[in-house]
């Protein structure tokens, strides 16, 4: 599995994860699906553990200490999370429906 890139082990999982939604399959192939799955998502996760080291490596400062700096997405997420946290009661634009 390691001669198989990341985008490409994702996009066969969620393959699979369909496949295994719909249904209609036997056991002997849910099980099947469901062990390659699960391998699929160890080869994913251990990717993204690499991946995570190389940035520490890349965000390490001068002295050797890594610096944190968050992720601009992250701070969009929580400014979205605020305004969702705090609608405006006297405008009707802000209703779910």
């Amino acid at each position: 599995m390691s001669d198989q890139s990341f985008e490409k082990a994702l996009a066969e999982l969620e393959n699979i994860v369909e496949k295994m939604e719909k249904g209609g399959l036997d056991l002997n192939e849910s099980l099947a699906l469901f062990e390659k799955g699960v391998k699929l998502a160890r080869f994913l996760r251990e990717e993204l553990g690499k991946a995570e080291k190389k940035i520490d490596i890349l965000l390490k400062d001068e002295k050797g200490e890594i610096k944190e700096e968050p992720f601009e997405l992250a701070e969009e997420e929580g400014e979205l999370s605020k305004k969702q946290e705090t609608p405006d009661s006297d405008d009707d634009n802000s209703l779910p429906f």
